[in-house]
């Protein structure tokens, strides 16, 4: 049986999510983005977005474009808030949900669609109660995989319910721009256009693999077949998830080596302390860097034995790090432990993750016994005292 999945998308999720704080913006144009010169904007709202503002674009060159842009710095808390919310709803629907990023995620609908008699009201109900309940709207496309879910969100919005099916690939998808498929970037582009591939269609019809290997490495068949409408990952929910990761969006770029070293050593934290509760080690770590141009960059390296503590994932990870930096300004950092160890070989490893909190326990203990002498020798100097005084 054919697989139908959903790909929802919250359209100008940051600047909607701003727009909820201070309804006044409602109707304007708006960017959200840090306020120094070297600032880029997350995300613009429509009405900026007819100016020409779009993510990733410098803030300075923006308010040239749209003089009457009004400029709101991000509140990450309150758009994490939101985002769990936007999850809850969709898990109402299937527990079948793979959140892509704070404003996305995939969803295998196939179960639940066979409930509804028209198959679209399942999206159209969706999209309504999102917007009903957190008052922001969203883009749904509708496909027999990923790749083509993906692809027909981004054909409608905002508000839109998109189907895209593989016999269509030819009428609706090659004639797209070769920069609109998913997985293609600002700086491949270029390098495609150079050897003669405009549209989505030159991608699917190349032959000239080689030429193409050059730039995709070992993705280039996976490439060619999405170009075709084929896609055949599958989601990984939270209940099969095969690593574990922490991430941290920055409200301004940083090049500061020392700053990004500190944040490194936070996230290590913060995973360790997710590892720990999980009672999970891992011996593959990898780190995603994300550039001020919103390019990406996630590299891996495998371990000679599972890690978990804070300290071991930090060293792991400024090691991976100092390879691949390329030194541009860095927006988001990551950090995921994966390729976890066996129930059999943490059941051998004598107090693994029961180690640290022995220690808390016993250093507890101590201060107890501690303040109980301390306890001890006041009430004995309180009677010293009272007898001197008779």
């Amino acid at each position: 049986m054919a697989r139908v999945y959903f790909h929802i998308d919250l359209n100008a999720f940051f600047a909607n999510a701003e727009i909820l704080l201070d309804p006044s913006l409602k109707g304007k144009p708006v960017a959200v983005s840090g306020q120094t010169r070297r600032s880029v904007v997350s995300t613009a709202s429509y009405e900026a977005r007819s100016f020409g503002v779009h993510s990733a674009m410098p803030i300075t060159e923006a308010r040239k474009l749209c003089r009457e842009l009004i400029v709101v710095e991000p509140h990450f808390h309150w758009y994490r808030e939101l985002s769990d919310d936007f999850i809850r709803i969709i898990r109402k629907y299937t527990n079948l949900v793979e959140q892509a990023s704070i404003d996305e995620c995939y969803a295998d609908m196939t179960d639940t669609i066979l409930t509804y008699s028209r198959p679209l009201d399942l999206a159209w109900k969706i999209q309504k109660e999102i917007l009903n309940d957190l008052h922001l709207p969203c883009s749904i496309g509708v496909g027999p995989n990923m790749f083509l879910a993906k692809m027909a969100s981004d054909m409608k919005k905002p508000m839109g319910i998109t189907v895209l099916r593989i016999r269509e690939v030819s009428r609706k998808l090659w004639p797209l721009p070769i920069g609109e498929m998913r997985g293609i970037g600002s700086k491949t582009v270029p390098e495609m256009e150079e050897i003669g591939i405009h549209t989505i269609g030159d991608l699917a019809n190349w032959k000239d693999k080689a030429a193409l290997r050059y730039i995709f490495g070992k993705n280039t068949d996976a490439m060619i077949l999405r170009a075709n409408g084929y896609d055949d990952r599958q989601l990984v929910t939270e209940y099969d998830a095969k690593s574990m990761g922490v991430s941290e969006t920055l409200l301004e770029d940083i090049t500061d080596y020392d700053e990004i070293k500190g944040l490194l050593r936070t996230l290590s934290r913060k995973l360790s302390k997710r590892l720990h509760e999980a009672s999970k080690a891992g011996s593959s770590l990898s780190i995603r860097i994300k550039y001020y141009d919103f390019q990406n960059n996630d590299r891996s390296h495998k371990l000679e034995e599972p890690i978990w503590k804070a300290d071991d994932i930090y060293v792991q990870a400024v090691s991976l790090f100092n390879d691949n930096w390329d030194g541009d300004p860095v927006r988001l950092l990551g950090i995921s432990v994966s390729d976890f160890a066996s129930d059999t070989y943490l059941a051998k490893q004598i107090d693994l993750f029961n180690l640290e909190e022995a220690e808390k326990q016993e250093t507890a203990s101590l201060l107890r016994e501690l303040n109980q002498e301390l306890g001890g020798i006041r009430l004995m100097r309180a009677s010293e005292v009272k007898k001197n005084e008779n």
